[in-house]
Formats: C-alpha cells, sequence, structure tokens
C-alpha cells in the first residue's frame, strides 16, 4: 500500500480544498433549524448592543458541525 494514502499529514491543497468546503454564514448551514435560530437571535442581540458576544460552547459527538459553526460564528 502506498505510504502518502496511510499518512496522518494533510496535503496544503487538501486544506485549502476543506476550507472553501465549510458554510460561512448561519444561511448556508444546513440543518440544526432551533439551533441556528438561537445563535442567530445571539447574534443580533450582541451585533445592536455594539458588544462581542460573551460565549458559546459547542459540545458533542463528531459530525454535528461544531467547528463549522464556530468558524461561522467569528466571522460573523
Amino acid at each position: 500500500m502506498r505510504e502518502e494514502l496511510l499518512s496522518p499529514d494533510r496535503e496544503p491543497v487538501e486544506t485549502e480544498l476543506e476550507v472553501g468546503l465549510r458554510p460561512r454564514t448561519l444561511g448556508e448551514f444546513v440543518g440544526q433549524a432551533e439551533l441556528k435560530g438561537h445563535l442567530r437571535v445571539m447574534l443580533e442581540a450582541a451585533r445592536t448592543r455594539g458588544q462581542a458576544v460573551d460565549h458559546f460552547l459547542f459540545a458533542g459527538p463528531p459530525g454535528l458541525g461544531k467547528t463549522t459553526l464556530a468558524h461561522i460564528v467569528a466571522s460573523e
């Protein structure tokens, strides 16, 4: 078997492609409508006050979108 296929190291090209696949806004994020609604309200309230959002804690098993939501919150 080829060693590069088994290597845990990511290629720079793979990292660039992966980042481009993630949604960048809550509108682009698919699923979890209730969570998106709560996040939207909290982000809008902070934006209206002109302050940063206090904090969020995303927890759960792999594949739920925790990292993606963290990136979205950071950009919003």
